[in-house]
């Protein structure tokens, strides 16, 4: 009886792991098969507090005829950005409404506590307003360039991954495909950029428009001399894998002398702050019950 209730045990636990791992590995290539972000031109999905606010903005950015217009350069700004959904741009001109009414009404109450009447209002309604309209730009011009910065730190692993898919066989689209999906966590921008080139690649575009559009879509030039080599590559029919490794390899050079530069200018700017701020302390602290002790013993002789 032992031995059979010994056999149905291990019988269920063999079971159960069989299933188990089975369960995961259905659902790890699940996982794959969706790892392309779907959503690269549609829009996002917020919780219903942000949902009212982007419904918001949109409705009063959609009152503008530049938001309606295709060749908007606030467009491929916003692109650079990481927002490309349809209705980014009437958004942000919704947000530029808010920004240019808030900052008036704040303009102009600071002005009306400070001089306790409504007269002369106008100027500084008009300043904030025309504040408030430029503050966006300036914050969008911030979010491209750190974006840009992702991008360029996301590109030597990416073309590692994209390495090993082509020395192990695969073609180069798989390649992309399959490094977007490893850099979906760690570089998510850099995974969206390469999914969107891998759709771009499968909806018939011809290859060397879909690279150069991957080159274009942001402002650092590493990507558009990734790009030059794709197309370079797929032009002249040249193996593209130890093309990347060597770029690969001039990509992290370039990135560490880059950092020993900035490291070796930390020196010189702490000038500044020593000599300004650090130094005057050290002088207070050291010298200043000197002084007070001089200054009470001259006055003991002059007394």
């Amino acid at each position: 009886m032992s031995d059979l209730w010994l056999g149905a045990g291990f019988f269920l636990f063999v079971m159960t792991a069989v299933v188990t791992a089975g369960y995961f590995v259905i659902r790890r290539n699940a996982e794959r098969g969706a790892g392309i972000p779907a959503g690269l031109s549609t829009e996002p999905a917020l919780p219903a507090s942000r949902a009212v606010f982007l419904n918001l903005f949109r409705s009063i950015g959609e009152t503008f005829p530049a938001s309606k217009n295709e060749k908007n350069p606030y467009r491929i700004r916003l692109a650079s950005a990481g927002y490309r959904w349809p209705s980014a741009l009437p958004v942000f001109y919704g947000i530029k409404c808010g920004s240019s009414l808030f900052f008036a009404v704040l303009m102009a109450t600071a002005t009306l506590f400070n001089r306790g009447e409504g007269a002369g209002m106008l100027l500084p309604l008009i300043c904030g307003a025309g504040l408030g309209f430029m503050v966006p730009d300036r914050v969008l011009d911030s979010r491209v360039k750190a974006r840009a910065r992702r991008l360029r730190s996301a590109i030597p692993p990416a073309l590692d991954l994209v390495v090993l898919g082509l020395e192990a066989g695969q073609s180069l689209d798989q390649s992309i495909a399959d490094s977007s999906r490893s850099l979906k966590r760690t570089h998510p921008d850099f995974s969206a950029e390469l999914a969107q080139l891998y759709l771009e690649l499968k909806t018939g575009s011809s290859r060397p428009t879909a690279f150069r559009a991957f080159g274009s879509r942001s402002k650092d030039p590493e990507l558009r001399k990734l790009a030059n080599l794709f197309i370079d590559s797929d032009r002249f029919g040249t193996s593209l894998a130890p093309a990347l490794r060597s770029h690969t390899h001039y990509l992290r050079t370039r990135f560490r002398q880059q950092a020993q530069e900035t490291a070796r200018k930390v020196g010189v700017k702490l000038i500044f702050p020593v000599f300004f701020l650090i130094f005057p302390s050290v002088l207070l602290v050291t010298l200043g019950p000197a002084c007070m002790m001089m200054f009470q013993q001259l006055k003991t002789l002059m007394g």
